[in-house]
């Protein structure tokens, strides 16, 4: 041991001793150079480009600072000093040429004297690895030995050659949970992934040595060094930065604006969502998601989302892969999802990945949290019309968590206690209830159960009781095969219905119910052969069956006659593939294609129309009686999907995407937004599927070390065989529904432009749309034209949209938020005349949508006070103060009429009219 402790000493002494003879070697290098405005990283990389030295800083930590000056042949460390001269910026150069720069602290480079007789083992002995320095680094030594280790992956070999898969998955240090987005890469040669939904990545890297660098906006960036010898996996936990603990996160990714693939997709971190002040002080998913361009609602307190122009039934809202068919709670005023148990928001509005289909606008994807597998914590908060609690924590550490969240409002309490008598006389109500448990099985093997139910009550000042329930259950378990293949299989059940039940006058009193039942299951698969190649493709089956609706007696004394509509039940499947091939690091293509088919099974009764005339009550010719499981109508087709991205610089790029959808259900609604009454439709032998095609072209570019994104993309949309309705028609208990319905073609195009800056003091984004949505009904086999067949605006076709959403942090425990938005007024058909007819009065109407309701625009403001920021602490708390249309603008939500003493008067309805001040506490321990 003595000769062992002797030689190793000689080697330290050798290995210093050439480093310092290195570094006095390197004294003797200048730098020159012209900086006027430059940015540090601008500045780091001309020095860079003419010394031996490598920079190493935070450039969110940086982006305020701003250098001009003339150097010529000085010293590095002289240069530094100017530039840092009464800044809180310091700097520190350790003997490997590395260049350290942090704000407020210094950074020691050297190791403390007793370091080698600390007994922390072999991890401090790589004298070959370097620290990468973060703001808010772990002052333990945990995270700079995990740094500097080097990690031997695969099986040892003494000459290893080729290339060998590295896969893991990656957590966070503190909770345990998932890191989404992040990306993970080698720089030489570069090769590098993201993280998925469930923190896993995969990369295909020559053998031998490398750092494997992981950056994610939010969280520390982090290295390893690695020597892959074989195929191997390697698990790492990322910290979260404190210093953009607050910050609004756009995007997991700082250049994802520039480098990612997907186009039209909008993903939302939940510290985002609850930055942005919405009415009642409630956070609020939906409400953030309008914000964004493309996005729009018929009007103020609507959850329904148009999304480039497709109606509010033509996006698929998924929460952890279950369907959510009503995504409101109390008249459309709050989302029906907590946001205390959610972790992002992905929206897609082009592009749409080859594994989503049945819709034709969008999809909404809800990611939940998995619950902490560290420690026991809880979150909540109080508001003026509702509260919440979520409770987390590792039922088995680091292997199973859990997390349950619930939500409920008192606002039944306080339409009591209103003065006016119609609001005392009013009810309402909701809450929504949210369970997951994640368990680990093994390396390869993991579970998940989620489950979520919610249910709202309402009545409006007369004895009529609406209610509506969701409620979903999934079950996934995650298979790894192979580091570079895994896979997904899901079981998931979706519920939804409502009841509209009255009883104040006995004799008819009656009981509307309606009911839709949605069980799926499907298999995703990732396969990543290559660096250059990522596989997905995979299969799905959807088995519907819906109460359609009844109209049943309320008690003894009704006289209402009970009916009931037919039991409507179908199957819909799809097979699925696609390839993301990397051509270059400029130029990468994805290939995908689905196929769906569609089955309306029996058993049922159908009635068949005479051919070439109208449908309707007098040409139905004869009635056709299926039995269980037979087939009654068979649709089909395939569903393309092609995106493109060429990188045009390192900080720009234009992408491509088109995609074909179809949709095999239906909803009628007598409304132009979402309500609690409103019918699912599926598609039978009468009523077609919808097809819908797209076509978008995009232009990226990113500014101040990606930390500014601007993006323009254009967008063409073309419908078919979607649903519009005769004037007059009856929805509700119709038995032959397709007689008061038309197919209608539509089109929808537009521009959408986005500024987004992402971190720092100040953040946020604006954006402006200009969108056209056009309906044209011409329908041969119904006769039915509407407008004599020309093209007219629908009924959420606003072309001008403008959003700004700002935010600055004056301190780490003060902040404030304003938002604008300003957006065209929605089309309406007007009476423009009165006039007699045999005697009795007619109204003439316009055209159908020929008018606007006036330009709607709304401005809010709120402030987040949070407690002090003491690590040992009971509980962490926070206020919301927020006012939500400070200016009282009164909105026009609907424009109406009456006729009243032989007079036709016209009436102006606002939702919000007046600001709406709000007060929420929050607290997490």
């Amino acid at each position: 041991m003595t000769h062992l402790y002797r030689l190793f000493l000689i080697f330290t002494m050798v290995v210093c001793f050439a480093r310092q003879a290195q570094a006095q070697q390197n004294t003797g290098v200048l730098v020159s150079g012209d900086f006027k405005q430059a940015t540090l990283e601008e500045f780091a990389r001309a020095v860079e480009a003419q010394t031996p030295y490598h920079f190493y800083f935070n450039p969110v930590a940086t982006d305020s600072l701003s250098i001009t000056l003339q150097v010529r042949e000085q010293p590095l460390p002289a240069v530094l000093s100017r530039i840092f001269l009464n800044t809180p910026f310091q700097f520190a150069i350790d003997v490997g040429n590395r260049v350290f720069i942090t704000k407020g602290q210094q950074l020691s480079v050297a190791l403390p004297e007793n370091y080698f007789e600390s007994g922390a083992g072999q991890e401090k002995k790589q004298p070959q690895a370097t620290i990468a320095y973060t703001p808010s680094a772990d002052k333990s030594p945990r995270k700079a030995a995990s740094e500097l280790k080097l990690y031997e992956i695969g099986i040892k070999k003494d000459n290893p050659s080729g290339s060998a898969s590295l896969a893991g998955h990656l957590r966070d240090t503190k909770s345990g949970e998932p890191i989404i987005g992040a990306s993970v890469y080698i720089e030489s040669p570069l090769v590098g992934t993201t993280s998925d939904e469930y923190g896993y990545y995969s990369l295909t890297l020559p053998v031998g040595r490398h750092e494997l660098k992981v950056k994610a906006i939010g969280l520390q960036n982090t290295r390893r060094q690695i020597m892959l010898y074989s195929d191997g996996k390697l698990d790492i936990d990322v910290a979260e930065d404190v210093r953009t603990l607050k910050e609004v996160l756009v995007e997991a990714e700082k250049d994802r604006n520039v480098s990612g693939m997907q186009m039209g997709m909008e993903r939302l971190d939940i510290r985002t969502i609850k930055q942005v002040p919405t009415a009642f002080g409630e956070t609020d998913i939906l409400r953030v998601v309008l914000t964004l361009p493309g996005v729009k609602s018929v009007g103020e307190g609507s959850t329904g989302l148009n999304v480039r122009g497709g109606s509010t039934d033509q996006n698929l809202i998924l929460f952890n892969d279950a369907t959510i068919y009503n995504p409101s709670h109390l008249f459309g005023f709050f989302s029906a999802f907590n946001p205390d148990v959610l972790k992002t928001v992905e929206l897609y509005k082009s592009g749409v990945p080859a594994r989503y289909g049945g819709r034709l606008s969008s999809v909404m994807e809800v990611i939940g949290r998995d619950g902490n597998k560290k420690t026991f914590a809880g979150s909540g908060g109080i508001g003026l019309l509702t509260s919440r609690l979520t409770l987390e924590g590792p039922i088995q550490k680091d292997k199973t968590s859990f997390i349950i969240g619930g939500r409920t409002t008192y606002s039944d309490w306080l339409l009591g206690e209103l003065p006016n008598k119609s609001f005392r006389e009013s009810k309402a109500s909701f809450y929504d209830l949210n369970a997951h448990i994640s368990h680990e099985l093994n390396e390869k093997n993991t579970l998940y159960l989620t489950g979520y139910r919610s249910k709202d009550r309402f009545r409006l000042a007369a004895d009529t009781l609406y209610q509506f329930t969701n409620q979903t259950a999934s079950l996934k378990w995650k298979h790894i095969f192979r580091n570079q293949l895994y896979g997904v299989f899901t079981g998931a059940h979706s519920h939804y219905d409502y009841k509209v039940t009255s009883e104040k006058n006995p004799v008819n009193a009656s009981e509307l119910t309606f009911g839709l039942n949605q069980e799926n299951v499907q298999a995703d698969f990732s396969y990543f052969p290559t660096s250059k190649h990522t596989v997905d493709f995979g299969a799905s089956t959807i088995y519907y069956h819906v109460n359609a609706g009844s109209l049943l007696p309320n008690g003894p004394e009704s006289l209402v006659a009970p009916d009931r509509l037919q039991t409507e039940r179908a199957l819909e499947s799809a097979l699925y593939a696609s390839d993301k091939f990397d051509e270059s690091p400029r130029l990468s293509v994805i290939f995908g294609l689905r196929y769906s088919v569609f089955q309306a099974l029996g058993a049922r009764q159908v009635y068949t129309y005479a051919p070439g005339a109208s449908r309707s009550e007098s040409t139905i010719q004869d009635t056709v009686t299926y039995k269980a499981g037979e087939s009654i109508a068979t649709y089909h087709g395939p569903e393309y999907r092609l995106s493109a991205r060429l990188g045009l610089t390192d900080n720009s790029s234009v992408k491509l995407s088109y995609n074909r959808l179809r949709q095999y259900i239906h909803m009628l609604s007598n409304t132009t937004t979402m309500s609690p009454t409103d019918i699912w439709k599926l598609s039978d032998g009468n009523i077609q599927p919808q097809v819908g095609d797209q076509v978008a072209l995009g232009y990226y570019r990113n500014f101040r070390a990606n930390t500014i994104e601007l993006s323009v993309e254009g967008y063409y949309k073309w419908m078919q065989d979607f649903l519009d309705y005769k004037s007059g028609a009856a929805l509700v208990m119709n038995h032959h529904i397709e007689t008061d319905v038309v197919n209608a073609a539509g089109k929808a195009y537009g521009v959408e432009v986005m500024l987004k800056k992402a971190t720092g003091k100040l953040n946020g984004w604006v954006s402006y749309t200009y969108a056209r949505t056009l309906v044209r009904v011409d329908d041969e086999e119904t006769g039915e034209k509407i407008n004599g067949g020309a093209w007219y605006p629908s009924n959420f076709d606003k072309p001008h949209d403008f959003t700004l959403i700002s935010n600055y942090r004056f301190s780490q425990r003060f902040s404030t938020s304003l938002n604008f938005t300003y957006n065209t007024g929605r089309p309406i058909t007007l009476p423009l005349a009165r006039y007699n007819a045999g005697n009795s009065p007619r109204i003439y109407y316009s055209e159908r949508n020929a008018y606007r309701v006036p330009d709607y625009y709304r401005v809010d403001f709120a402030m987040n006070i949070e407690g002090n920021h003491k690590i040992k602490k009971l509980a962490h708390s926070s206020w919301t103060l927020a006012i939500y249309n400070l200016t009282g603008r009164q909105n026009p939500y609907s424009i109406y009429f009456k006729s009243e003493n032989g007079k036709i008067n016209g009436y102006k309805l606002s939702i919000f009219g007046r600001p709406i001040p709000t007060i929420t506490y929050n607290f997490k321990f």
